[in-house]
């Protein structure tokens, strides 16, 4: 193992031991009671199976089976969740085979970041996180369960249910993706077509024809964003059945794959040495998930979500951490934004177990932790294959075939990960620089300061933006408007970096695993609402990002900068920002939310 992945897992270890021991003391005061259906009152037994067929109430009070609460996201918005439609029936006709029983426990919101980009819907999405989170305790805290399957895959959902899962941490957990959708047009015509239209060369119609080609059949999106930079995290965790992540909802292995995840519970159930998830994810647990995304150029929403996740299991981490081990984990993966490659296609040339398997033998990721299959992590280092209706695993190639989207530790794309902490006068930010071209590492120019993306977007389309600039977009962070996704900023500074000019984006605000090839600190922290100094910067500020070195600063006279006051939003325009689309409903989160860099937690 590589010293210096070891050296930040004991820091976290350290740092971490007071809260991790707490956890794990409130773990073992719950872990041996007797099951719940011995242990609660009649009536409450009677209220918890009065709807069970005769037979699975004989099952599971009587005969003492096991059972299986399922937590699901489904919903027919989602494309990604919408193939979830049948897995109940699917679960349950396994478990049958077995004796044991199955409740759906109950289900969680589900939206999608792609329907309400740029509306004010985006608002809640950030915390809808922490609202299934919340949705995933009520469905469990009825407290009948022996294991839980948790049905879930895009932004938001997987962090959700896995910090929800987390607070019942005696209990077995295990979670079943859906896999992705086709491939659709690629990704290079795709954001094209979007500059055209943010140029006003193609209409609504040619959009609207070309996003449709991009989005449209079941499973999730098939770029290397937030949603399958969960899959690829849930896999290097040991949390999904090895391989699960990039099947084909209609493939037929998927079916097998889903039946797996009941087998791999009831065995492990009946065998008496399941580990339950609460201590399955330990500090080398969250490091290995750490090193899968700097490795993979993932998603920049998970400096926030994975803090999230390690805090609700007592392990404090913070985007330093991710700093030392990005420094020394190579980039093994180019697939969209960060290359030309769609998941299909990375899927195809080895995907996650390829990249697993080239981490452990290269001293990067821990091989001897817990995961829901036996044999440690190592088993995910493995390709699930379907061989007369049932599921075998086989080893990979020992080289890439495909070197354009997945290369081995030897010959990465880069010595250094995809994502870098970026330091200086301003704050603490990320940038994604996996997805950034080289000369474009380090922007210095006038700041034109926004207090929201609709200003960004009129100025541009007033012809305003035809010059180096680095766009200050603030107010954006999960205080001031529960820190929505900016992407609809992406076309049209596309527009302006394809002409030449040089420009970049700074704000408190989100862009997430979908951010393109603009140079953007995002996620700046502390943020404008909490009177952070990107609140002190005014239009003409010279502001130097240098994604090279790891800042970010605003050229200015210290006395002066010192003396500046910090500007305040408008009441209209902060009385825009919580009410109207359910926001007055999360006034209290915005009001007790953490910093992005702790996870913009919500609950502490």
């Amino acid at each position: 193992m590589k010293q210096s992945h070891i050296e930040v897992t004991e820091r976290i270890i350290e740092k971490s031991r007071p809260t991790r021991a707490a956890y794990l003391n409130r773990l073992d005061d719950i872990v041996n009671r007797p099951r719940g259906a011995d242990r609660l009152g009649c009536a409450n037994v009677a209220h918890a199976f009065a709807a069970m067929p005769a037979n699975d109430k004989l099952r599971v009070v009587v005969e003492k089976a096991p059972n299986i609460g399922i937590v699901t996201a489904y919903n027919e918005m989602l494309s990604a969740h919408q193939p979830y439609v049948n897995y109940p029936d699917i679960i349950r006709d396994e478990a049958h085979k077995y004796g044991a029983t199955v409740q759906v426990a109950g289900g969680v919101p589900a939206m999608c970041d792609g329907i309400t980009q740029g509306e004010p819907g985006m608002e809640l999405s950030l915390f809808s996180r922490d609202t299934i989170a919340m949705s995933t305790a009520i469905a469990l805290s009825h407290d009948v369960f022996d294991a839980a399957l948790l049905l879930g895959v895009c932004d938001k959902i997987v962090p959700g249910l896995l910090i929800g899962a987390l607070q019942f941490g005696h209990l077995p957990c295990v979670f079943v993706p859906a896999g992705p959708m086709s491939t659709g047009i690629d990704n290079t015509t795709k954001s094209k077509v979007r500059e055209q239209y943010a140029q006003g060369k193609v209409g609504r119609e040619e959009l609207l024809a070309s996003e449709s080609a991009a989005y449209h059949g079941a499973g999730t999106c098939t770029f290397y964003g937030t949603a399958n930079s969960n899959q690829m995290l849930m896999e290097a965790m040991g949390l999904h059945v090895p391989g699960a992540a990039f099947v084909h909802p209609h493939e037929g292995l998927r079916e097998l794959l889903t039946r797996e995840s009941v087998k791999m519970v009831l065995n492990n159930i009946k065998n008496k040495n399941f580990t339950p998830i609460g201590r399955m994810v330990d500090e080398h647990v969250i490091v290995n998930a750490m090193v899968a995304l700097l490795a993979t150029g993932g998603s920049t929403n998970h400096l926030i979500h994975w803090v999230a996740i390690a805090r609700a299991a007592g392990i404090i981490i913070d985007w330093t951490d991710f700093y030392h081990l990005a420094k020394t984990t190579p980039l093994l993966a180019s697939v969209y934004p960060n290359g030309k490659a769609d998941v299909n296609e990375f899927q195809s040339a080895g995907g996650p177990a390829f990249v697993i398997r080239e981490l452990i033998d290269a001293g990067y990721m821990f091989p001897d932790v817990l995961t829901v299959a036996h044999g440690g992590l190592r088993e995910y280092g493995k390709l699930p294959v379907k061989e007369e209706n049932k599921v075998v695993w086989k080893d990979l190639p020992k080289e890439s075939s495909d070197e354009t989207i997945v290369r081995t530790a030897a010959f990465p794309f880069n010595e250094s990960g995809g994502l870098r902490l970026l330091k200086g006068n301003l704050g603490r930010s990320v940038i994604k620089i996996s997805a950034v071209p080289e000369d474009r590492h380090i922007i210095e120019a006038p700041a034109i300061v926004f207090d929201a993306q609709e200003e960004l977007l009129a100025a541009f389309d007033r012809g305003e933006l035809e010059k180096d600039f680095v766009a200050v977009v603030r107010f954006q962070g999960p205080k001031a408007n529960g820190m929505p996704e900016l992407h609809k900023l992406t076309p049209p500074m596309a527009v302006l970096q394809n002409k030449g000019f040089k420009v970049a984006i700074v704000t408190d605000g989100r862009m997430s695993g979908a951010s393109g090839k603009i140079p953007a600190a995002i996620h700046l922290s502390p943020e404008a609402s909490a009177g952070g100094p990107l609140a002190k910067v005014r239009d003409g500020d010279i502001i130097r990002l240098n994604a090279t070195v790891g800042m970010v600063n605003v050229l200015v006279d210290e006395d002066e900068w010192a003396e500046r006051e910090v500007a305040e939003l408008s009441d209209s325009k902060r009385h825009n920002n919580s009410h109207g689309f359910g926001r007055e409903l999360f006034g209290g989160m915005r009001k007790n939310v953490l910093s992005a860099e702790e996870g913009a937690v919500t609950w502490l």
